[in-house]
């Protein structure tokens, strides 16, 4: 056994890409860089799977995992297997390293911080995955990385916590489908010198949106590249072509936030100088130079590359950081080396049904599947492929915006997959289990498909004749500008997406009657409130909820725009960075700690406050007084009571030009309207859970979908029962769930019951206007003639 075989720690100089078993993937291919090619790579050396192997081994840890691995009775229990998880990650976090490796490691960084002339240097810590016997061991690829480290003590203790990363949830459910024991797995940790970036981002030897591999593709970011991979920045976008090495594609985008490092150590986010905010990250010579490299590295591995690169504000250097495999369009030309457009192409009469599901958002797409399975990985989803995955929650929402189409195997028309595709217009197709084939099941990564959202189907390849050319010949009937009659019942759209604002605001909605306010979480801030607060960054979740508020009421003034305050469930704001320390494990968090009931709770409410300054930023500061607010899921009138006047108490004072809005969503909403009536304006029927529990049936359980449908008597008279009430004090009545929208016959009862409006998603809102407007001249001309057809169904509930 060589010397390398029995080493703790391997300078990346010692390491070749073939060294996979000793260091992992990514470290293997740091060494190949330093050794064998003319790259800058940031110096460092990397911690072996021995090293790894060695400190289980000594701690005792390999049977305290294998014990609790061996509890878990059933691994589709996402709760079970969390929990055992958890477990596993604080016994090895908190397991004391081997006194000669954790000499070893601190040797390392000594010899480190002499190499490069510094004492106690910074350097950012990676965490590469090996496995022995595995097909491909890269499955445990998306550990932690830790940036701007400083200090041999902490650089041990993020070494543990990069061992801890592989038992994921994720990584553990793998292993186990696979049969794969735990013991075989080890962990690799990448030391290296910490790049200081002015700007970063990722790069690519094939354009992975087409696949062509004549072209070179390099996005581009102020700061660190974290923010690339949460999808938080859209970074500029450049094309380059192998062949004359010149730009022939550049989109330069608008930055006004970037991710930059504490001289004392850690990170924080930051706004862009102005002045460079719509500037590029690059100059065109060091896109050039990036792509170099990238020449190379292709060159040299013999496949299509998929890399990291960082600029250093000091020295102007750029670095590349990184560099593996790329996977889908890999696979994909390996199988067809002449791949076009054509080659997926396949007749009508010929396409192949891949799976059914239900058709939660119209549309047709064609693209390239890729499989994902945890919301950890969105940062391998490029845009327009397809994505395809269990269920979506909100923090999926940077993968969604990207994809060309969407096919789950869970949910129904209600689910989040199908509200947030819908109202991103999005082709969407969920519940494919229902339909006895599971989407995960019958398509894998690289094929390609079409979406027919509109009839719930998907087909293998790309079938052409379903599309309309593009270049289709105008016709030479006369345009005609849309007109829309006005109308009593008030159209309301529903949008949550600030970048969606100046698209939408052109369409005839008289304003928007539901802003989701946990898109903007899950797009821009990413970080649990209260974990906010206690690193003493309050005024971030401030900031930027007004700035996404405000893109939202600015794009649709002088039209009302009301913003549902925060309703996300505990599981969801567990997976916001932070949020673990802050969240209950809630066995059924849809009834559970949401809405209202945070608001006034004691370890709340300091959170909800910040939301609630974020509004006066809104009306008092940006001067927008179109800001209105809705109150969630709130269970009792004391909770009405207490919420409004925390509001009251912050300043929010309901006035002629401030209105305070509560969701009817639980039927105590409906029975006690007459008491909830003193504290509000009006109320929103959020048809979803009203449904749900009026009916008793999980609005997202497979199994009773059936049984869900909102125009049930029992549902109707909870309705006109409201309305009515809520009228004789003075306040308004719409609804924001997706009745509306997929049954005009329930548009046309809420118009006969009174309402006062009703909010769609923007697909829908110009047809639901025209519906409007016509269901209102059947009324007056039925009134008018008497002659009109009788609703014979009683929805008196007294």
């Amino acid at each position: 056994m060589s010397s390398r075989d029995t080493a703790n720690v391997l300078w990346f100089n010692e390491l070749h890409r073939e060294d996979v078993n000793l260091v992992g993937g990514k470290s293997s291919s740091l060494g190949e860089m330093t050794s064998s090619m003319d790259i800058p790579v940031p110096y460092g050396f990397a911690t072996t799977a021995r090293a790894y192997r060695y400190f289980m081994d000594q701690t005792g840890l390999n049977d305290k995992v294998n014990t609790l691995l061996d509890g878990i009775k059933d691994y589709e229990n996402s709760d079970e297997l969390r929990v055992a998880c958890e477990q596993i990650r604080n016994l090895i976090v908190g397991a004391t390293m081997p006194e000669d490796l954790a000499n070893d490691i601190k040797q390392g960084y000594a010899e480190l911080a002499k190499k490069v002339g510094q004492d106690n240097p910074f350097v950012a810590i990676r965490s590469s995955a090996t496995a022995e016997d595995l097909p491909d061991a890269s499955f445990a690829g998306q550990q932690e990385s830790y940036l701007n480290i400083k200090g041999a003590a902490d650089v041990v203790d993020r070494v543990k916590q990069c061992y801890s990363s592989l038992f994921t949830d994720r990584a553990t459910y793998y292993r186990h489908k696979q049969n794969f024991p735990q013991e075989k797995v080890a962990l690799s940790a990448a030391i290296q010198m910490m790049v200081f970036s002015e700007a970063s981002g990722v790069m690519f030897s094939v354009n992975v949106a087409n696949g062509d591999d004549t072209k070179i593709v390099i996005d581009a970011i102020y700061g660190l590249g974290e923010y690339i991979v949460l999808g938080k920045v859209t970074p500029d976008h450049f094309v380059i072509d192998k062949q004359s090495k010149k730009i022939v594609e550049k989109n330069i985008i608008k930055q006004s936030v970037e991710l930059v490092r504490l001289p004392d150590g850690g990170t924080k986010e930051q706004a862009v100088p102005a002045e460079l905010q719509e500037q590029p990250a690059l100059t065109d010579k060091q896109v050039i130079e990036l792509a170099g490299y990238v020449l190379k590295i292709e060159q040299h591995y013999g496949c299509y590359m998929d890399m990291e690169y960082a600029l250093d504000a000091n020295t102007k250097r750029l670095w590349v950081v990184q560099a593996r495999p790329e996977t889908v369009w890999s696979q994909r030309n390996k199988k067809k080396p002449a791949a076009d457009d054509n080659d997926n192409v396949v007749a009508a009469a010929d396409a192949k049904v891949a799976v059914r599901g239900l058709p939660a958002s119209p549309g047709l797409a064609s693209g390239v599947v890729h499989v994902i399975d945890d919301p950890k990985d969105i940062d391998q989803f490029k845009s327009g492929e397809v994505l395809v995955t269990l269920m979506t929650s909100p923090d999926w929402v940077p993968a969604m915006k990207k994809a060309a189409a969407i096919v789950t195997n869970n949910g129904g028309m209600t689910c989040h997959a199908a509200i947030v595709s819908r109202e991103m217009q999005i082709p969407c197709i969920v519940g494919t289990r229902s339909k006895n084939l599971a989407a995960t099941d019958a398509l894998k990564d690289g094929d390609v498909v079409t979406v027919d959202a509109k009839n719930g189907v998907v087909y293998h390849g790309k079938v052409a004749s379903m599309f309309k050319p593009d270049d289709a010949p105008a016709t030479a009937q006369a345009v005609v500008a849309e007109t829309f009659a006005p109308t009593a019942t008030g159209v309301m759209m529903n949008l949550g997406d600030p970048e969606l604002a100046d698209k939408y605001a052109s369409l005839p909605a008289d304003g928007i009657g539901l802003m989701r306010e946990e898109f903007l979480w899950t797009t821009y801030i990413h970080e649990h409130p209260l974990y906010l607060i206690d690193q003493g960054h309050p005024e971030k979740v401030v900031n930027q909820l007004a700035d996404g508020v405000a893109k939202v009421v600015r794009a649709m003034a002088p039209r009302p725009v009301i913003l549902r305050l925060s309703d996300f469930k505990s599981s969801e704001y567990r997976n916001l960075k932070g949020g673990e320390k802050y969240e209950p494990h809630e066995p059924a968090d849809l009834l559970g700690w949401r809405g209202a009931s945070r608001y006034y709770d004691p370890k709340y409410i300091n959170a909800f406050k910040l939301e609630l300054a974020a509004v006066k930023k809104v009306r008092n500061e940006f001067g927008l007084k179109n800001l209105n607010v809705m109150i969630p899921f709130v269970r009792t009138v004391a909770e009405a009571e207490k919420v409004t006047t925390i509001m009251h108490n912050e300043g929010l004072i309901r006035s002629a030009d401030f209105k305070v809005y509560m969701m009817a969503e639980i039927p105590s909403n409906i029975i006690l309207a007459d008491q909830f009536n003193q504290f509000i304006d009006g109320y929103s029927i959020g048809s979803n859970d009203l449904t749900m529990l009026i009916l008793g049936c999980d609005r997202n359980n497979d199994t009773v979908a059936s049984l869900f449908d909102e125009r049930n008597l029992a549902v109707k008279r909870a309705i006109r029962h409201l309305i009515e009430t809520a009228h004789k004090d003075g306040k308004t009545v719409s609804i924001c769930g997706q009745a509306p929208s997929e049954y005009p016959d329930f548009t046309n009862f809420l118009i006969q019951s009174g309402i006062d409006y009703v909010s769609v998603n923007p697909d829908m809102v110009k047809e639901t206007k025209r519906n409007v407007a016509h269901f209102e001249q059947r009324i007056m001309l039925d009134r008018a003639t008497g002659n009109g057809l009788q609703d014979q169904t009683d929805y008196d509930w007294k």
